[in-house]
């Protein structure tokens, strides 16, 4: 497979030399192709001239020169290039069946059936490149009865039992972030490298199709195969756990932590730590099963870690307990921001955007050779056109001049 990829060169990493067309707007599909960015890809993000992603105006906004600027596009779009795009244009269709006969990947987001509509379909698209890897991320997929309805995140999480699971049985309650969108764009990133890597092989490319419904009901970890293998129906269990015990949140002085030593081994630990090394020897709560019975669990071994928990602060249980068995602070995100060891793991970085610096997440896949999130920018709308149009494909100055007159970018 060989294409030509003269973008002069602007990043390192595993996926240097692969060039990726991004159609995606808001979460999932820019989160997937941000993650490929951060791995060294080249990323463009293609976005209508007049309508373009509209988390360019989503807050936290920061002034600039009476501009609002977003953190919340430079957290999703860092590492990319930028070029604007009418693909409802014919002139713009031809633009960027170009791009696709220069590039491997194209992930786009939009409703099932758009890119169909605009003759941009993946049939279209293996036409130009065979060995094109086309990722649709939807609320449904591209095929079912429900593929062409459509979703946001909520969608996802209500149709994917993760609501229903999810705060107490009294109010069931969505996850407090787009857990459909992220791990659909996991997903995305996941199918995409394994296509990518197939390609690379045989010359064909293929459609990569994921749904934020299959991505939740994938995150409902034993609810689906409980229902299945017994009739029983997963419910809230608010911060505990349907049968381990103890492992849920308990009251310190200054807040809550998660205590989890439920094993025989690290509730040996526990009672060492917090001075009851005789309860060791209590043949009520002496091992996992006996701990683990509901009335046993609320009438000895509740009160108990309550009582243990609540004598301390946050800092104090995490101190003493170290690495002993697992205790953690339950943190607010300015707890999170300030956390060392997360700092150190560089997940809190700088990225710029229209002169503005913003701390945002960084990248949790850690590797060895590294990745390029670290002090890296988010582009202006239609920032690379030049650099796209006229370097990379080549247009003279007479059919850049007439793109740029006619509204096509």
């Amino acid at each position: 497979m060989t294409h030509q990829t003269d973008i002069p060169a602007t990043s390192e990493g595993p996926l240097k030399g692969i060039v990726i067309l991004d159609l995606t707007r808001v979460v999932a599909g820019p989160y997937c192709a941000m993650l490929l960015a951060d791995m060294g890809a080249t990323v463009i993000k293609i976005e209508h001239p007049l309508d373009p992603d509209l988390t360019r105006e989503f807050p936290p906004l920061q002034d600039q020169d009476g501009a609002a600027i977003s953190g919340f596009f430079a957290q999703y779009n860092r590492n990319k290039m930028a070029v604007s795009l009418d693909l409802k244009k014919a002139e713009g269709r031809e633009t960027f069946l170009q791009m696709v006969a220069r590039a491997h990947i194209v992930i786009e987001n939009f409703r099932p059936g758009t890119l169909d509509k605009l003759g941009l379909g993946y049939g279209v698209l293996a036409e130009t490149n065979p060995a094109i890897v086309l990722t649709c991320i939807s609320g449904f997929g591209q095929t079912g009865p429900n593929s062409p309805r459509p979703a946001f995140d909520s969608s996802a999480q209500a149709t994917g039992g993760l609501w229903s699971m999810n705060g107490t049985v009294e109010e069931p309650m969505r996850v407090g972030t787009v857990l459909g969108d992220l791990s659909a764009a996991l997903y995305g990133a996941i199918g995409t490298l394994g296509a990518l890597r197939q390609a690379e092989k045989t010359g064909i490319g293929q459609c990569v199709d994921i749904s934020q419904q299959d991505s939740i009901i994938s995150l409902t970890e034993n609810a689906l195969v409980t229902y299945t293998a017994s009739g029983k129906v997963t419910v809230p269990e608010g911060n505990g756990h349907p049968f381990v015990k103890p492992y849920g949140r308990y009251a310190c002085k200054d807040g809550y932590v998660f205590f989890g030593a439920y094993t025989d081994k690290f509730w040996r630990e526990a009672c060492i730590v917090f001075g009851d090394e005789h309860l060791l020897d209590d043949p009520e709560i002496n091992t996992m099963a006996r701990r683990f019975d509901p009335d046993v669990y609320e009438r000895r071994v509740k009160p108990l870690v309550e009582q243990w928990c609540g004598r301390h602060t946050k800092a104090e249980l995490e101190k003493m307990t170290g690495a002993r068995f697992p205790l953690s602070p339950i943190k607010s995100i300015d707890e999170v921001v300030a956390d060392p060891h997360v700092r150190l793991r560089d997940m809190v970085i700088p990225v710029q955007y229209r002169g503005v610096d913003f701390q945002v997440f960084g990248n949790p896949v850690k590797l060895s050779g590294g990745t390029r999130e670290k002090n890296a920018m988010a582009p202006e709308l239609g920032e690379h056109n030049e650099r796209i149009y006229r370097d990379w494909l080549g247009k003279d100055d007479e059919e850049f001049e007439f793109l740029k007159k006619n509204g096509v970018i």
